[in-house]
C-alpha cells in the first residue's frame, strides 16, 4: 500500500496536469488522494511546496532524459543547442513543465527554490549540466576563469527567455535561442585555450 505523502503527491501531479497549478486547491487534492486537509499540511506546507517537489521531481525527468540521449562527445555549441531544443520540446510536452510559461506560477517556483537553497542557487533549471561543464573547463574546451555557477547563469538566462516572448517577440523565437547560446558559446569558447 502506498503512503498518505505518496497518494497526495501523486493526486497533486494528476490534478496538475490536468487543470493546472492555479486552478487546483488543497481540498481537491486531498479528496482525490481520500486523506483529510490536515492530513495534507502534515506532508506540505502548501499548495506551492506541493508543485515544487513535483515540478523539480520532472524537472529532473527531463534533464536525465536529454542527457541519456546525447552524444557528450559533439562540440559544446552543438551539444547546448541541441540541448536547448530538446529543454524546450520537453517543457512543452509536460502539463507539469509547461507551466514554467505561467509568470506567476514561475515566479513563485524560483522564489521557492532559492529560499530553500540561497539566494544565489542558479541551479533551478540547469544544475544537472553544472558537471558536463566543469569537464569541458578541465578539458580546456570552455574557459575556465569563469565561475561555473555564473557560467550557468547565463544558460539559465538564455531558457528565461523563452518565458518572455511575448514582450521580445514571437516572430523572433525559436531563433532568438539558438543566437544566444552561441553568442555565449563563442564568449566562453574564444578564450577557452
Amino acid at each position: 500500500m502506498e503512503d498518505k505523502k505518496t497518494i497526495i503527491l501523486n493526486s497533486g501531479k494528476e490534478l496538475f496536469s490536468s487543470k493546472g497549478f492555479k486552478d487546483t486547491n488543497v481540498s481537491q487534492i486531498t479528496k482525490m488522494a481520500g486523506v483529510g486537509v490536515g492530513t495534507f499540511y502534515n506532508y506540505y506546507p502548501s499548495k506551492e511546496k506541493l508543485f515544487l517537489e513535483i515540478f523539480l521531481e520532472e524537472n529532473v525527468k527531463l534533464k536525465k532524459s536529454m542527457m541519456d540521449s546525447m552524444d557528450l562527445k559533439d562540440d559544446p555549441l552543438t551539444l547546448l543547442k541541441k540541448l536547448l531544443s530538446m529543454n524546450i520540446i520537453g517543457m512543452n510536452s509536460s502539463p507539469i513543465l509547461r507551466q514554467w510559461y505561467n509568470k506567476d506560477v514561475y515566479g513563485m517556483l524560483e522564489e521557492l527554490y532559492r529560499e530553500e537553497n540561497g539566494i544565489d542557487k542558479v541551479d533551478f533549471l540547469y544544475g544537472s549540466f553544472a558537471e558536463l561543464f566543469r569537464q569541458w573547463q578541465v578539458e580546456g574546451k570552455i574557459r575556465n576563469d569563469i565561475d561555473i555557477e555564473l557560467i550557468m547563469a547565463f544558460f539559465t538566462a538564455i531558457i528565461s527567455i523563452d518565458t518572455h516572448k511575448e514582450e521580445i517577440g514571437v516572430q523572433h523565437f525559436p531563433q532568438i535561442l539558438d543566437y544566444m547560446a552561441e553568442f555565449v558559446m563563442k564568449g566562453l569558447t574564444e578564450h577557452s585555450k
